[in-house]
């Protein structure tokens, strides 16, 4: 019998292909968005790509009574509700810390007393800051890190106490979070509430450490999305994708597709609940060569990524997953190859309009001496 699954963020770009693969397996799905304007543009109206079958409720999930009422009827609760953007946290400190905290505490103060049979929280890989880092000898830095002498000097890699560069490996749960941002530190208090009010109250609960999703759907005029949607938005518009520092930096691109796929997991399999998991496709791209991959699916290979060699505060040098106890727990195995998940987002784009917005977020960090 299929479940009524709340999914808050629900008309965003996660989530709509989480309510595509959930309606397809036979639940019902309820989405609670508010339908933020850099996501969705100043109109608001409900996007296209959500499924008629999907029942929007337009509301903010800071708002208890409209959570109250989002929640009559479920049985299981996926939390996508957040403001996005490592960068643009840093000065809007308020406006992060009240939607992503604030709202997530709100909805598990409704689920005390409206409890659910499961609830999964959308996590991040950003609370990781850097990587985990191996020495020469094979000995684990799971605390590396690098000064802002160092960063001045554009010397980007990671390096060990000795001045040897440190070599990233893949990184995994049991990782130290190192929060290098307000946003990074949102995401870590979401799942910790999560997972706490769950075991505290009954209610399983699983928080899902999502890589650097993309695909089709993603908002392409927001400047603070996805790195490839940026490379997109970029692109369409004869602009060269903008990289810092040397462009070198290793990541790890899942497909939305996946993504989705191991959502239905984490609300199926029931050794899943209490853990943590990373999500992603668990292989390692250098950023350049992403950014020239998607100008040559594109069909502008003649327009080169532009390296800055300059940085921002705090970003990371290299991190990628261990997706070894997805694997394990939730029978998690990406299929979604990045050059297919890359042509098939460049189908979607050409119908798609992008308003380049990028120079303007990166002005906006300089000036606030957060990009150097």
């Amino acid at each position: 019998m299929g479940k009524r699954i709340l999914i808050t963020g629900g008309a965003g770009f996660i989530g709509s292909h989480v309510s595509d693969l959930l309606l397809r397996c036979g639940h019902s799905v309820r989405a609670l968005d508010m339908l933020c304007e850099q996501v969705h543009g100043p109109d608001r109206r409900r996007p296209d790509y959500l499924d008629a079958g999907v029942e929007l409720v337009v509301g903010d999930v800071r708002d208890a009574e409209a959570v109250r009422k989002a929640l009559q009827g479920i049985d299981v609760v996926f939390h996508f509700a957040t403001i996005v953007g490592v960068g643009q946290s840093m000065y809007q400190i308020a406006d992060y810390v009240s939607t992503n905290n604030m709202g997530t505490a709100v909805l598990l103060e409704a689920l005390v007393r409206q409890p659910v049979e499961r609830l999964v929280v959308a996590s991040s890989m950003s609370i990781y800051g850097e990587g985990l880092y191996c020495t020469k000898d094979g000995c684990c830095i799971a605390d590396a890190d690098r000064t802002p002498e160092q960063l001045k000097k554009s010397d980007w890699e990671m390096r060990g106490r000795d001045g040897d560069v440190l070599e990233p490996v893949p990184t995994p749960e049991s990782k130290t979070p190192a929060l290098a941002s307000v946003y990074a530190l949102s995401k870590y208090d979401q799942e910790r509430m999560c997972l706490m009010i769950g075991r505290a109250y009954g209610i399983p609960s699983v928080a899902l450490r999502f890589f650097n999703a993309f695909g089709t759907r993603q908002a392409l005029s927001n400047p603070y999305t996805g790195v490839l949607a940026i490379f997109a938005s970029r692109l369409l518009n004869d602009n060269p994708p903008l990289i810092y520092e040397d462009g070198n930096q290793k990541r790890d691109f899942v497909s939305v597709r996946d993504v989705a796929e191991a959502c239905r997991l984490a609300m199926t399999v029931p050794e899943a609940a209490g853990h943590v998991f990373n999500i992603a496709s668990g292989r390692q791209y250098r950023v350049k060569d992403v950014a020239s991959l998607m100008a040559r699916v594109l069909g502008k290979p003649g327009i080169e990524p532009h390296v800055s060699g300059k940085y921002r505060v705090g970003d990371i040098r290299h991190c990628f997953a261990d997706i070894s106890l997805a694997g394990r727990v939730l029978g998690f195995e990406p299929r979604v190859p990045l050059e297919d998940g890359i042509e098939e987002l460049a189908a979607w784009l050409q119908e798609q309009t992008a308003t380049d917005r990028v120079a303007e977020a990166n002005e906006e960090l300089a000036r606030r001496g957060l990009a150097i």
